[in-house]
C-alpha cells in the first residue's frame, strides 16, 4: 500500500495574519452608531460583546436586567446596542446614547431613531423640560408615558430613555418622546409574546374595556384579546357590565388566534366560562321533578318566561303554567325580567339542556280544596270576570271560576238585571254542578235556584217537606190566586 503525500497547506496571506493578531487601533465605530454583537462573556459588572471590531466592546450588566433584576441574555445571544464611547482599548455600548455630546450626535440619533438618555428637569406648559447630553429638549405631556398619570410632577427628577422626534435650528429646537420608545419596545415584546401564544393557553389578564358585545382583556402590555359576552359566564346576561368591570383580573383561555386580524392587528378570542365546569353536567344531581326552587326571571316571551334557577341553568315556564288564579294573555302580566320567583320543576332533559318549570304549581292548585269549599246547591257571591254571548264567567275565589250559561240567565226571573250587569260586578249565584276532573263549575242564578226548590218540593214531588222558603213561596202564590 502506497502512502499518499499530504496535500500542502495553501499559502497563507501574511498581511491577513498580521491584521488578525496585531493589537488594532482602528475601531470603525463612531458615537451614536447602532451595532450588532454576540455575547462572548458575562462578568460581574460588565458583559463583553463581539461586534467584529478589533478592540473589546462592553456594556454595563445593569443595562441588561429586566424589571425583576434578572439578566436578559446568555452567552451566544445577539444584542443590538449603541456606541456611547470609543477609547484606544475599549468600545462602550449602551441601550441608549448618553453623556456629553455635540449637536451632531443628537442629529444622528434623530436620523437613526436611536434612543438617548435624558433627565426630566421640570414641568412646563404642555409638557416637560428634558436635559439631553447637556442640551435642553422639550417632551409633550402626552409623550412622557403610555398612560397618563394624575400628577405629572411624579416624573420630575427621573432619568429615562427618549427618541428624538424633532431636531431643528442646529439643536436649538429639540423635541423628544419617551412614549414612542416605549411603544417600540412594546411592539417587540408583543411580537415575542404572540409568537409563543397557542390556542388552549390559560393566562391571567386584566379587563381594559367594556363593550356591549364583550370585554377586552390585556394579556401582556400592548396586546389584548376579546371575551365575547357569551363566553364570560354560563349565566345569561343582557349587558357585559353585569359580569365584568374595568380593572378586573380574570383567568382566560385562548380560543383562537388570528395574527393579522382586521387592519393588520392580531385578533385573539378568549373565554372565561370554559375554565369553569359546565353546570349542565351536574344538573340531574341538583334538580328533580317536583322540586320547588327559587330563581330569577331572565326573559319574557310570547309563549312564556325563562328563569335562571342556578348559574348557567335556565328553565322555561310556559304561559299556561304561570297561574291558576287568572287567565294569562301576556307573560308580563304575571312576571317581568329581574323578578325572583318560586317555581316547581316539571321535567328535566339534560340531553337537550331543557328544564320545564311551573309557577302555578309552586303557588299551589286552588282546585285541590274546591270540594271542601263548595258544594252543589250552595249560594255564593261571585265577580263577573268576563261576559260572552254564551254566558258569564264568574270568579268564585282566586283561581276558581264557574260558568253561568246564558240559557239559565234567560230562564230566571232576574234575567233583566243580570244582563245589564258589567264585568267586575258582584252577583249572587247558586252552584249547580262541580266537575272536578274537567275543572268546571256550572252555575245558575239564585232566583232560578229558589224557583227550582219550590218546584222540587211541590206535592207532586218525591220530598215530604217543603222547607221554610218553599212554604212561603207556595203561600204567596195561593194568596195571589185567591185575590184574582
Amino acid at each position: 500500500m502506497t502512502d499518499h503525500p499530504e496535500t500542502p497547506a495553501p499559502e497563507e496571506n501574511f498581511a491577513e495574519l498580521l491584521e488578525a493578531f496585531s493589537p488594532g487601533t482602528r475601531t470603525e465605530a463612531r458615537i451614536g452608531d447602532r451595532v450588532k454583537g454576540r455575547v462572548i462573556s458575562i462578568g460581574k459588572d460588565t458583559v463583553f460583546v463581539d461586534t467584529g471590531m478589533k478592540i473589546d466592546a462592553v456594556v454595563e450588566r445593569s443595562e441588561l436586567l429586566d424589571s425583576d433584576q434578572n439578566l436578559t441574555c446568555v452567552e451566544g445571544d445577539e444584542l443590538e446596542l449603541y456606541v456611547t464611547a470609543v477609547g484606544e482599548n475599549e468600545i462602550r455600548l449602551s441601550r441608549a446614547i448618553s453623556g456629553i455630546g455635540g449637536a451632531q450626535i443628537l442629529r444622528e440619533a434623530h436620523q437613526k431613531s436611536a434612543p438617548v438618555e435624558g433627565k426630566v428637569k421640570e414641568t412646563c406648559k404642555g409638557g416637560f423640560h428634558i436635559e439631553v447630553m447637556q442640551r435642553r429638549a422639550f417632551c409633550p405631556i402626552s409623550q412622557i408615558d403610555i398612560s397618563p398619570v394624575p400628577d405629572p410632577a411624579v416624573h420630575v427628577g427621573a432619568t429615562y430613555q427618549f427618541l428624538v422626534t424633532r431636531f431643528e435650528d442646529k439643536g436649538r429646537n429639540i423635541v423628544v418622546s419617551r412614549r414612542a420608545l416605549l411603544n417600540r419596545e412594546l411592539e417587540v415584546e408583543r411580537k415575542r409574546f404572540l409568537a409563543a401564544l397557542n390556542t388552549g393557553d390559560v393566562l391571567d389578564g386584566r379587563v381594559t374595556r367594556i363593550m356591549p358585545f364583550g370585554a377586552f382583556v390585556e394579556l401582556t402590555p400592548g396586546l389584548e384579546g376579546m371575551v365575547h359576552i357569551s363566553e364570560i359566564s354560563w349565566s345569561r346576561a343582557s349587558t357585559t357590565d353585569e359580569l365584568l368591570k374595568p380593572g378586573d383580573r380574570p383567568r382566560v383561555k385562548v380560543l383562537g388566534i388570528d395574527p393579522v386580524g382586521e387592519k393588520g392587528q392580531p385578533r385573539i378570542s378568549l373565554s372565561i366560562k370554559q375554565l369553569e365546569v359546565d353546570p349542565w353536567l351536574t344538573v340531574e344531581d341538583k334538580f328533580r321533578e317536583g322540586d320547588v326552587v327559587r330563581g330569577k326571571v331572565t326573559r319574557c316571551m310570547n309563549f312564556g318566561a325563562f328563569v335562571e334557577i342556578a348559574p348557567g341553568i335556565e328553565g322555561m315556564i310556559h304561559i299556561s303554567e304561570l297561574s291558576y288564579t287568572r287567565r294569562v294573555h301576556k307573560t308580563e302580566d304575571v312576571v317581568n325580567p329581574g323578578d325572583t320567583v318560586n317555581v316547581a320543576v316539571k321535567a328535566v332533559d339534560t340531553e337537550k339542556k331543557r328544564i320545564s318549570l311551573s309557577l302555578r304549581d309552586a303557588e299551589g292548585d286552588p282546585w285541590v280544596e274546591v270540594l271542601e269549599r263548595f258544594s252543589a246547591g250552595q249560594r255564593v257571591d261571585g265577580v263577573i270576570e268576563k261576559k260572552e254571548k254564551f254566558g258569564f264567567f264568574i270568579r268564585l275565589a282566586p283561581g276558581i271560576t264557574g260558568l253561568l250559561p246564558m240559557s239559565s240567565i234567560r230562564r230566571s226571573s232576574s234575567a233583566a238585571a243580570l244582563e245589564k250587569s258589567k264585568e267586575g260586578d258582584t252577583v249572587n249565584v247558586a252552584i249547580e254542578e262541580i266537575n272536578l276532573q274537567r275543572r268546571r263549575i256550572s252555575l245558575t242564578p239564585s232566583s232560578s235556584a229558589d224557583e227550582g226548590d219550590w218546584q222540587r218540593f211541590t206535592p207532586n214531588s218525591r220530598g215530604s217537606s217543603l222547607g221554610a222558603l218553599a212554604e212561603k213561596l207556595q203561600s204567596a202564590i195561593h194568596s195571589q190566586k185567591k185575590s184574582n
